[in-house]
This record gives structure tokens, sequence and C-alpha cells, in this order.
């Protein structure tokens, strides 16, 4: 099965809950699959309230002083962008994921490591190569980013520093989506992060029992339950292509036997 080939998702209304160019991509591959998207922004971001913090520690980049720079999404280099920020050759870079190195590859930035396996900040304190445990680090995330990544690089040996460079903000849902999905006409709802599903819980709850929700990894996940969300489906792979594809087996095999499968969580890589 190939996304272009498969029709699994004909005619089903799946929540997109992010816009901009990634929700465009994730739009027209759900579209390969004869899907309906319906693109909901459910989360914005913004400056960080205190911006000084984050130009002192961009200063500081600039100046040499960290060893590591370690970068956790697409937004964080969107800040960087938008700061001019130069990062000096004896700066290495790491980056959480291939989307994250991806993101940093294209706005003129060098990536040094990225996890194989595990795309997620626990992965990477997991496969932090050895050789490389001392100094500081620099790490600039959302205010609300958990502090998994100064704590596992502490200890590890590091001199790990966190600075909030943006704010993620929660964005209201139009009126008609919202009745959409409460009228169960949304057949799925794509959760991307731990952000959306608590927004998701807050405008759109309680969810119709046959509505999917599909998570685009096990931490995710762990938030969407949080938040009071019943999760069908576990992308084990935190890219979009993997959480599609869990979608697109997932619908197959409800057509194949819809009653045991309906409500059973699925792991899919």
């Amino acid at each position: 099965m190939t996304q272009s080939t498969s029709k699994a998702l004909d005619g089903w209304r799946v929540l997109v809950p992010r816009g901009g160019k990634w929700g465009d991509n994730v739009a027209a591959s759900l579209r390969a699959h004869a899907a309906l998207p319906v693109i909901a922004p459910l989360i914005n971001f913004a400056s960080a309230e205190n911006s000084s913090d984050l130009s002192n520690a961009l200063h500081e980049l600039e100046d040499g002083q960290f060893e590591w720079l370690v970068v956790t999404s697409a937004t964080t280099v969107d800040v960087l962008v938008s700061h001019r920020t130069k990062i000096p050759s004896t700066t290495k870079i790491a980056a959480v994921g291939e989307t994250t190195a991806a993101a940093l590859t294209l706005a003129g930035y060098t990536v040094d490591f990225v996890p194989e396996g595990d795309n997620s900040a626990r992965g990477l304190v997991k496969e932090w190569p050895h050789s490389e445990v001392a100094g500081r680090v620099l790490i600039p995330q959302s205010e609300i980013a958990e502090p998994t990544l100064v704590a596992g690089l502490s200890r590890l040996g590091f001199d790990a520093r966190f600075v909030a460079a943006y704010r993620t903000v929660g964005v209201p849902i139009a009126e008609h989506i919202m009745a959409d999905v409460a009228s169960g006409r949304v057949r799925a709802i794509l959760v991307t992060s731990g952000s959306v599903a608590r927004q998701v819980s807050q405008q759109l709850s309680p969810l119709p029992p046959d509505t999917i929700v599909a998570c685009i990894g096990p931490r995710t996940a762990f938030d969407a339950r949080a938040a009071g969300l019943v999760v069908h489906i576990i992308a084990d792979q935190r890219s979009a292509e993997s959480l599609i594809e869990s979608l697109v087996e997932y619908v197959e095999e409800l057509t194949e036997t819809p009653h045991p499968a309906r409500h059973r969580e699925q792991h899919r890589g």
C-alpha cells in the first residue's frame, strides 16, 4: 500500500490541527487517500514574554559560549532566523528529529546530530553520543516545554540551559467546524502535540464516541489522555507521514472487522 494509491479514507473528513505549509502538506497527503481534510489551526506561536532572556542567550550563543545548541521544533528554527542568529563553527547543533533537522538545513545551519530511533526529547538524550558529555548546552523551546532535555543532558554531565524562545497559544476554532465535530461529520482528528491535545479537549469535548483520535507519538498520546481524550491510534514515528499511514491502516482494519477493532488502540510506525 502506498499513500498515492490507497483510497482507504474515501469521504472521511479529517481535522488537521495546524495550518501553514505543514497543514497544506498534510492536507495534500490526506487527499491522496481520498479524504476530505479540514484545516483548523488550534495553536499558534507568539514571542516569548521575557524577550531579554532570549536575546541574551542568543548573544552568548553567537559569542561561542555554548558547545551545543539543541533544537526541538521548526518553530525554534523560525525564531533563530528571525533574530538572524549566526552560530559559530565551534558550536554543534542537535535536532530532535528529521523534520527539525530539515528546517535547520533549509535555514542554512549545519546539523551535527539527530537521533535515529526515537525522534523525541527522550530519544535524543538516550542516543546522545557518549563522547560528547561536557560543556554548555543551550535549549531554546516553548515556554511550556517539559524539562526532559535539561534534566537528561544535565545527568549526562552538561551545563544545560533552557530559555523560552516562544509561547504556544490556543486559537479559537470556527463554529461550523465545531458543529461538524459535534455531529460526527469529522471522522478523525490528528493530534500533533500536547498543546493541540489540550485545545481539542477544551474546545471540542466531548467528542462523539466514533470520532477517531490519532496521535503522532507516545508522548503526545500520554498528553492527550491526560487532557481527557480517548486515544485510538499512536504513530511510533513522529512524522506526518507516519501519522497518516497509521490512520489509513487503522481504517482499513475497521473496514475488515468493524466491531472488534473499532475502539482498539493501535500503534503504527
